[in-house]
């Protein structure tokens, strides 16, 4: 059984930087793309950034593109996110996912099929 749990969110200022954390078992990680997902309050969870099973590849949303930065350790099955020049639209529940089949690009949020609880990211203004 896949067990994703995050860690690193909390409240910060904007312009601040934060790095989530998502430790990953039940499954041979190294054989899966993984991503990072976000709810904001009264909106629907989107696909915010993920890379592939070798890490060759990596996917960004468009208003995250040179702040945000994924990373994949293969060896301590984690998943990282590190955020910088937070902005107040960032604010939102982070979540960590890993795609349903192995030796995916980890570019598609349709390909993603479990998620583990989430973190959550405050950015005041």
């Amino acid at each position: 059984q896949v067990q994703l749990v995050e860690s690193g969110g909390g409240l910060v200022q904007a312009g601040d930087s934060l790095r989530l954390s998502c430790a990953a078992s039940g499954r041979t990680f190294s054989r899966y793309a993984m991503g990072w997902f976000r709810q904001a309050p009264g909106k629907e969870r989107v696909f915010v950034a993920g890379v592939a099973w070798n890490s060759l590849r990596k996917t960004y949303v468009d208003s995250v593109k040179g702040r945000f930065t994924i990373s994949k350790d293969n060896v301590n099955n984690t998943l990282y996110l590190q955020m910088n020049n937070l902005h107040p639209e960032d604010t939102a529940v982070y979540y960590c996912a890993v795609e349903v089949r192995p030796y995916g690009l980890g570019s598609r949020s349709a390909d993603f099929g479990s998620w583990g609880q989430g973190t959550q990211v405050t950015v005041s203004s």
